[in-house]
């Protein structure tokens, strides 16, 4: 079934969702606003952000997911019980967001060439990466804790997942870790 949506400038939908999303990519802001808004004024203001929503994940280094969900939230409450979609301050913004930030396509790349497909990476860059380049790939023996039942048949406790789970932290805010003693304290509270 072939589909023939357009914009209101006639634009071809998936041209025009296309150009926008590489134009973040590129971090050329205005021709990114100018589909992103092409499409909202279109009434295609639910997809503008589910895109926005897989660039943030695709194409961004940083953690900006976040950002762009307190976006869509405030666009979604300048819109409660709205006749007519408004806000496009809240997309012009995750445009602007996006194309300003740091870009990376590993996490596009991870799960669709090392993961789907094994394409980018050898056997034995992936036998490094992880445990074996078979379609298996072991559990961790760090995931076997308190939360499990082979870790807790292997006599986890919750003061030694507290523990691990905090010094395992990378990167760190040392200010913000709480000491064995503390944590000592938590587990016997509760």
């Amino acid at each position: 079934m072939a589909y023939d949506l357009k914009t209101i400038q006639g634009y071809d939908f998936f041209e025009a969702s296309s150009a926008m999303q590489k134009s973040i990519r590129r971090g050329d802001i205005k021709v990114a606003t100018y589909f992103a808004l092409e499409l909202f004024h279109s009434n295609y203001h639910n997809y503008v952000w589910k895109r926005l929503l897989t660039v943030s994940a695709e194409d961004v280094e940083t953690f900006i997911t976040t950002e762009i969900v307190a976006l869509h939230h405030g666009f979604q409450t300048v819109n409660f019980k709205a006749d007519k979609p408004k806000g496009r301050i809240f997309i012009t913004k995750a445009v602007v967001v996006l194309c300003r930030a740091m870009k990376s396509r590993d996490t596009d790349h991870l799960q669709n060439f090392v993961y789907d497909k094994k394409i980018g990476i050898s056997d034995e860059e992936i036998q490094d990466a992880i445990y074996s380049a078979s379609e298996y790939t072991p559990i961790p023996d760090y995931a076997y804790d308190i939360h499990t039942k082979q870790g807790r048949k292997r006599g986890a406790t919750k003061l030694q997942f507290f523990r691990e789970e905090r010094d395992c932290l990378f990167p760190v805010n040392d200010e913000t870790q709480f000491t064995d003693a503390e944590l000592q304290a938590y587990i016997d509270s509760i």
